[in-house]
């Protein structure tokens, strides 16, 4: 299955009042979630043909509060745009929604983004080169 509709499965079920979805797909892919008050908390078994007999299960969980800033994909959470550069943002900084907070390496593509609130950065939860995956948090903002 390919990642964009997995990503829209996933909003669709975010926006959704269902509380619970399993759902086996033809390509051997498996999704389940389960939605609970006050929380959300994905578990997603994907299984992807990687070679021709070898399978790699990916498991994903996400939990929601406030205003925190979320991988929007799977790859590696870089703070900055190079190893020389001063990284995007600081603890303490104040942004803008739209800023550019990291950038996210996925498949040698590096992905820009971006704040989705206005404030300051009272947590950075995770270390620059670190692998992260859909709906890792990334940054808590007051």
């Amino acid at each position: 299955m390919e990642y964009e509709k997995i990503k829209q499965v996933i909003k669709d079920m975010e926006n959704s009042n269902l509380t619970q979805l399993d759902i086996e797909f033809s390509d051997g892919t498996k999704l389940s979630m389960k939605k609970e008050q006050n929380k959300i908390e994905q578990n997603t078994n994907m299984m992807q043909n990687i070679s021709n007999s070898q399978i790699t299960p990916l498991v994903t969980k996400q939990i929601v509060e406030g205003n925190i800033i979320t991988s929007p994909m799977v790859g590696t959470f870089y703070r900055k745009s190079s190893p020389t550069s001063e990284p995007y943002v600081e603890l303490g900084k104040q942004i803008q929604k739209g800023d550019t907070v990291c950038i996210i390496e996925a498949m040698k593509l590096m992905n820009e983004i971006e704040s989705e609130f206005t404030g300051k950065v009272v947590e950075i939860l995770v270390e620059d080169g670190k692998t992260v995956e859909y709906g890792t948090p990334l940054f808590k903002i007051g």
